[in-house]
């Protein structure tokens, strides 16, 4: 097949609160072939993102072919190369993730087969979910067995007594053999996380993600032995092998959470998987749940543990996809229709 146009869209979203996502979440990606096959893919960067991919790498890949797994690596690798002066990080790479994606699902339409099923020939079928959000008895209810709830450090002592009550909230609702984690949003530092494994101990989280900033790889580090058994877990700030590399030499997470839709995509979502192998860390991608990561979890050795939103669960959101599957009693299974399975819902554009 190949590649006979690439456009990227801004969708018109009503469900975002008001912040860097305004203007900068995820946008759509096209790519057309001259076999009659289309492929879409889920990228980041918003506006910016849209004119990183119809400003420049558009004009860079049209005429390729793309036949092979390999044909969309070396795409990726071409395009992150031309990328260099403006890219490597950030709004760049989140645009570059979402043509790779649109190329496997358009290479997986093409072969009739799910993406997952590209990446191995024995894709897992039944995958753990763990819901992120706040309303642990709604979870148990719909027989979650994982939970993840978000805390917010805003520089009080009562910060630590909301964090608790959030831990043994979901505790009690969940039970002892639950999961349970808590997302800080970068909003701890060193001495608030060595509090906080204090006062959490009782309730047996299973990690504490971004409690830094992604650029404190040696901070991250100096928690990890000093909060076992929690682990220490991040990422989806984080892009690329090449930045998943530095935090392999400096040790700085127990736990990795690469987002497939803005580190690279599964090209890179692959390369990760395959250092945090070398290095023994498990790899539970942001927003797992969703099928862009749910088929990297399902075609490779990522931790059987896939993220799905709250909004998701309540249905407060823009349903841009069509056809998404959902976890059903805790645990979710990729489709096995070709690509990534979804239609795009096109009122959106």
């Amino acid at each position: 097949m190949k590649i006979t146009d690439v456009k990227a869209v801004y969708p018109k979203y009503r469900h975002l609160a008001p912040s860097w996502r305004t203007h900068f979440w995820q946008i759509v990606v096209r790519v057309d072939t001259d076999a009659g096959v289309t492929g879409y893919g889920y990228g980041g960067g918003g506006v910016a993102g849209v004119a990183v991919v119809n400003g420049h790498l558009r004009d860079l890949i049209i005429g390729r072919e793309i036949e092979s797994v390999a044909d969309i690596q070396a795409t990726y690798d071409a395009l992150y190369m031309e990328s260099l002066p403006y890219g490597r990080k950030g709004l760049g790479i989140m645009a570059l993730s979402g043509i790779d994606l649109a190329l496997y699902d358009l290479l997986g339409k093409a072969r009739d087969v799910p993406v997952c099923a590209l990446l191995t020939d024995t894709p897992k079928r039944s995958i753990r979910a763990y819901a992120t959000g706040e309303d642990a008895e709604l979870y148990r209810e719909l027989g979650y067995t994982a939970n993840k709830f978000g805390h917010r450090w805003t520089g009080v002592d009562a910060d630590y007594d909301t964090a608790a009550r959030s831990a043994e909230h979901a505790r009690e609702a969940l039970g002892g053999d639950a999961l349970v984690m808590v997302d800080v949003y970068m909003s701890w530092d060193g001495e608030v996380t060595l509090e906080m494994a204090k006062r959490l101990a009782d309730y047996n989280l299973y990690w504490f993600e971004d409690v830094l900033t992604p650029d404190d790889l040696d901070g991250q580090a100096a928690l990890i032995d000093a909060v076992k058994p929690t682990l220490i877990a991040g990422g989806e700030h984080e892009f690329t092998h090449h930045g998943f590399e530095q935090i392999a030499r400096a040790g700085a997470l127990d736990l990795w959470q690469p987002d497939i839709t803005w580190c690279g995509g599964i090209t890179e979502g692959l390369r990760i998987v395959e250092i945090a192998n070398r290095v023994g860390a498990p790899v539970a991608p942001h927003r797992g749940g969703e099928v862009w990561g749910l088929h990297l979890i399902a075609g490779s050795d990522c931790a059987d543990l896939a993220e799905y939103h709250a909004d998701h669960i309540r249905d407060e959101r823009d349903v841009l996809w069509l056809d998404e599957p959902a976890p059903v009693g805790g645990y979710i299974s990729p489709s096995d229709a070709p690509g990534f399975g979804v239609t795009l819902n096109e009122a959106m554009l």
